[in-house]
């Protein structure tokens, strides 16, 4: 046992002593990348097919050590023509992929990102309007665009720009405003499209009594990195969506943090920066919502 540790000792030393920068450098960005692709297929409905394929795997390994020469030809050919297959099942969480990677900077990685100084008002102004049309059950949805660009779902609608006040958004939200059945898009604290129309979720598994307004704000989450505050004009309860996935039955305390959490930066004097959050899992957040998973 002793001459086992020793070894080891050894063996582990002559590791340490052989790694270079480029080394590190390498598996931080591998690190990196496997990081990024486990949080997407975690979220997402391709979590269903990461475990049919891992099924697949094992069963080949099993059919090989087995000797089953029949099933190994045919799992073995499954999986050569398999990467086509692949393409096209994770085409919507491989384009999101894309999406955010040419969207991102390298100081959201490696340093803080400074939010606009409008987007804490826009928050504060926001909770304001949706606590007094929740009261009033008053249907609301409103984006707020990140690093994903909204343009082709701005020009869907009428083009504003201004800043995001309580007034304003109860006025284009009023049943009798002629742009109230559209959505609300903020850009970096500012108004920039009202009446816009959103693609609808594709997600079969939602629940039945979301309506349009929930499926659309479910559906453009799902297609980029927006964050959608939705009021029920059926029962004025409060909800958020991020991600693909719906935090429900809010209070107005709750949004205001959710907003913040996503809006603000997240790189505040004291905490890590991104690249450190690589190697350690996320904590769960708690709240008063009820998530609905992508199935």
């Amino acid at each position: 046992m002793t001459e086992f540790l020793q070894w080891a000792a050894y063996y582990a030393a002559s590791v340490v002593t052989n790694i270079s920068i480029s080394d590190i450098a390498d598996i931080a960005i591998i690190a990196y990348i496997i990081y990024h692709i486990m949080s997407l297929v975690r979220r997402s409905r391709a979590v269903q097919v990461a475990k049919a394929i891992l099924l697949i795997l094992l069963a080949l390994v099993v059919s090989y050590y087995a000797e089953l020469r029949v099933v190994q030809f045919l799992l073995s050919r499954a999986v050569e023509g398999g990467i086509l297959a692949l393409i096209i099942v994770f085409q919507p969480e491989i384009r999101r992929f894309l999406e955010q990677l040419g969207s991102s900077r390298l100081g959201d990685v490696f340093g803080r990102e400074e939010a606009p100084p409008d987007v804490e008002k826009a928050i504060t102004e926001t909770v304001k309007a949706y606590t007094s049309m929740s009261k009033d059950k008053v249907g609301a949805l409103m984006v707020f665009e990140r690093k994903v660009p909204l343009d082709d779902i701005i020009k869907s609608g009428t083009a504003l720009d201004s800043t995001v006040s309580a007034e304003l958004l109860k006025n284009l939200f009023w049943n009798k405003a002629p742009l109230h059945d559209g959505a609300v898009i903020v850009r970096n604290g500012h108004i920039v499209g009202a009446g816009c129309v959103l693609p609808l979720s594709g997600n079969v598994n939602l629940s039945r009594d979301l309506g349009m307004r929930h499926r659309a704000g479910i559906g453009v989450s799902e297609n980029s990195d927006a964050v959608v505050a939705i009021v029920s004009e059926e029962t004025g309860s409060i909800s958020v969506a991020e991600n693909g996935m719906l935090k429900r039955h809010l209070a107005p305390e709750t949004l205001e943090r959710l907003l913040q959490n996503a809006l603000m930066p997240e790189n505040e004097p004291g905490r890590p920066s991104k690249l450190s959050n690589i190697f350690r899992p996320k904590k769960g957040v708690k709240d008063d919502g009820e998530k609905v998973h992508r199935e």
